[in-house]
């Protein structure tokens, strides 16, 4: 993709379907008159006058306890550099969402027209009423350190400055972890740093608190090694100044075991690289170039354990895993501040944290058989579903120790229940999907090519690395198409109704009729057919010549299956092929089924489709929790239509006992943990979260999934086709950029499980 269309796609998704990327929504009742009087007049006077007698009630009575504000000048942006208050507000929408998405923290974005350090923390202190934490952000050093300390010594509400904090503390835990792999200790090793801005500093005084020695250390900034005896340096770098009569980086190098970089690209040489101690430890996390990348030092040094700020080589050093779980655990025991307690305390949870057996579900996104604690694996990856469970509590209990908290958590089990039951712990699917899809992309067939939104989806997913995009029409009208967009990348172009590709096409025809001349197909009827892009494209699977397809953006469905289901078939063993929606609602994944296919299941269809969909939401990582769905409950009906779904869970639990599946029940018991519980807790159910409905005929399954989808804008991923014997994938009519996108990276996914289990069969 050019810079220039990555630049108008930036605008674009910042200025539309509305301006910014964060908005307010309200969280109580408001459709009434008597809803309008207890949220403002005269109904508010009460929580008014409560936290008039008593401060500590605004958190009772208000959002003050989930608020956070995200704060800056704009002086110091992450690779931009001073760029002013207003030009700085898409990056602290950014962290506003981040916060969202990853701890349920609700994030404001403030920006200050201001350089002075008085107006700035006097304007901080004014507003602070409103909030239940401050996280300062993209403020330049030195101002940002008197910045934090002041607020930090005068506000009763926790102030991070994420620049200086959450790099230290990510990249601490990785090198508590490098340091045990390397048998080597905090108090003995000779570290080196590169850079002395505020996470630089930030960074080597929490490694010292760990036990790393002053006279172990060398920090540089740009006029090389900080001296003791250099002249007119700031208090910082004098806390950091080394008595050693060395003056550059490669002389700093030579026997060190550690390497922390928060300065500029490449500054890092081979050379220096090699002059280091054995077992050398390098963290290059310089954005969004290391200071030596990664390829090469690895390359250079076998027993090297590297690190980078980069998302695309192991051990990412993401401030991520850090800032929404420290505010979580601060916020929800009121602390007065963030100490170096609670941030140590983070530490020792991400080192500990990546020590334990990993969830498949993280596995699965970085499409590895399974991380271990290991050279490449020092650090938890930002999927891990375990950090909101895990880092909160640590800092919570630190606060609680360490006598900053104003709300002791009592019950530590139902915190970490609630911690889990919070938005951004289940709701990743896209981002895992598309992850996942780039580790190993295959070739996908998009078999409607001559269409705009579908020539988009398809550079989407070339650019993106999700997918190899194999563009089916007609040449010219693609190319044209491809020339609007800038998609001037070389991706196969095939007309299946062109010279170009007759031969192709004769070949595909003789296999299409041997295989079906006894199911109707003449030779000229499959000659014919090969003319058509969804039987060319179909044959382009089954003969390997791609690994996927998606189709269906522009016909009724109907109108692909069939096709599809002509050419491809169903996979050996299966008897109904089906389809499987994953809508992303508030509570989580959802996986729905049967809904495009089979229109009245039987029973033993039904155990087949549910048995199928089980095995999708083991792809995605997701152990499935399975509600056979019905109008009536375990026998309260003895219509046919109810025993058919009864004599379906009889089928699955003879067959299948380690699935967790129970019914017939009604929906509203099934997603309701409690009302099942306690109304039926002889059910596998009771207890437990469903993930996962099968519904008795296709008119229940494809109403509600767009019930869903069009009512509560919950985003659907699908219909996916299980039960085939290759790839292929039919989207609804008229589908989005976005799901045809997401549609591309399931066949991808889908591809990628295929072609594991052909070399499991190899013994490969």
């Amino acid at each position: 993709m050019s810079k220039e269309k990555q630049r108008r796609e930036a605008l674009l998704y910042h200025a539309k379907p509305q301006p910014g990327k964060i908005k307010i929504v309200p969280t109580k009742p408001y459709a009434t008159q008597r809803d309008l009087a207890l949220a403002y007049s005269p109904g508010v006077a009460v929580p008014c006058l409560e936290i008039e007698k008593n401060k500590d009630d605004v958190y009772k009575y208000t959002a003050k306890g989930n608020l956070v504000a995200v704060i800056s000048n704009g002086t110091a942006v992450l690779g931009l550099g001073n760029i002013g208050p207003e030009a700085s507000k898409p990056v602290m929408e950014g962290k506003s969402l981040l916060f969202k998405i990853f701890a349920d923290i609700d994030g404001m974005d403030i920006e200050l027209d201001t350089t002075d350090v008085d107006k700035f923390i006097e304007t901080v202190k004014t507003i602070a009423p409103t909030f239940g934490g401050i996280n300062l952000e993209d403020i330049k050093a030195p101002e940002a350190f008197e910045i934090e300390k002041r607020l930090k010594e005068e506000l009763d509400i926790p102030v991070m400055h994420d620049d200086q904090h959450g790099t230290a503390i990510i990249s601490a835990a990785a090198l508590l972890n490098a340091l045990e792999l390397t048998h080597k200790k905090m108090e003995e090793v000779k570290i080196v740093v590169s850079g002395a801005g505020a996470a630089a500093v930030s960074c080597t005084r929490l490694y010292k608190a760990f036990g790393a020695r002053a006279e172990n250390i060398v920090m540089l900034d740009s006029k090389g090694v900080i001296r003791s005896d250099r002249e007119n340096l700031s208090k910082e770098k004098t806390e950091f100044a080394s008595d050693r009569k060395i003056d550059t980086l490669e002389e700093a190098m030579q026997d060190s075991d550690v390497f922390i970089g928060l300065s500029i690209a490449n500054i890092l040489t081979p050379a220096m690289l090699k002059s280091m101690a054995k077992d050398p430890i390098v963290f290059a996390m310089a954005n969004p170039d290391p200071e030596i990348e990664y390829n090469l030092a690895c390359k250079t040094r076998d027993d090297i354990i590297m690190a980078t700020g980069r998302s695309d080589h192991p051990n990412q050093v993401n401030n991520v895993l850090g800032f929404p779980f420290i505010f979580r655990g601060a916020l929800d025991v009121r602390a007065t501040k963030i100490n170096e307690e609670m941030k140590m305390a983070a530490v020792r949870a991400l080192a500990d944290l990546t020590r334990e057996p990993v969830p498949e579900q993280v596995n699965i996104a970085y499409d590895t058989t399974r991380l271990t604690f290991s050279r490449e694996y020092i650090i938890p990856k930002p999927f891990d579903p375990r950090l909101i469970t895990k880092i909160p509590p640590a800092v919570a209990k630190a606060a609680i120790e360490s006598g900053v908290a104003k709300f002791p958590i009592q019950d530590w089990k139902k915190y970490e229940e609630e911690l889990y039951l919070r938005s951004g712990n289940d709701n990743k699917v896209v981002r895992l999907l598309h992850n996942r899809a780039r580790v190993n992309p295959k070739r996908i067939v998009f078999a409607e090519a001559e269409l705009l939104d579908v020539m988009k989806a398809a550079q989407i997913v070339h650019d993106e690395g999700i997918a190899l995009p194999i563009l089916l029409g007609h040449r010219e009208t693609i190319e044209q198409l491809k020339k609007e967009l800038e998609f001037d990348a070389k991706v196969p172009i095939i007309d299946p109704r062109s010279d170009e590709f007759k031969d192709m096409r004769s070949r595909y025809a003789m296999k299409l009729w041997e295989f079906r001349k006894r199911k109707g197909e003449t030779k000229y009827s499959a000659n014919v057919n090969m003319g058509k892009r969804n039987y060319f494209g179909a044959m382009m699977l089954l003969e390997g010549d791609a690994d996927g397809m998606i189709s269906g953006y522009s016909r009724a469905y109907p109108l692909v299956l069939r096709p599809v289901f002509e050419v491809l078939g169903r996979a050996k063993g299966v008897k109904n092929a089906s389809t499987v929606n994953i809508m992303i609602t508030d509570r989580g994944p959802l996986f729905l089924a049967d809904t495009s296919i089979n229109i009245d299941p039987s029973a033993e269809a039904l155990a087949e489709i549910a048995q199928m969909t089980a095995n999708v939401a083991n792809t995605f990582g997701f152990n499935p929790v399975m509600a056979m769905l019905s109008y009536a409950n375990y026998g309260s009906s003895n219509h046919p239509n109810s025993k058919k779904v009864r004599e379906a869970v009889k089928i699955l639990h003879e067959r299948n006992p380690e699935l967790v599946v129970d019914g017939e029940i009604q929906t509203d018991f099934a997603l309701s943990q409690e009302l099942n519980h306690n109304n039926f807790p002889f059910s596998k159910l009771a207890g437990k979260k469903v993930n996962t409905l099968i519904f008795p005929n296709l008119d229940s399954a494809n109403i509600t999934y767009k019930l869903l989808k069009g009512l509560n804008n919950a985003e659907s991923i699908g219909p996916i086709m299980v039960g085939l014997r290759r790839s292929a994938h039919i989207l609804q009519l008229g589908a989005s950029v976005d799901e045809m996108v997401n549609m591309a990276a399931v066949a991808v996914i889908d591809a990628q499980e295929r072609e594991k289990r052909r070399k499991a069969k190899k013994g490969e």
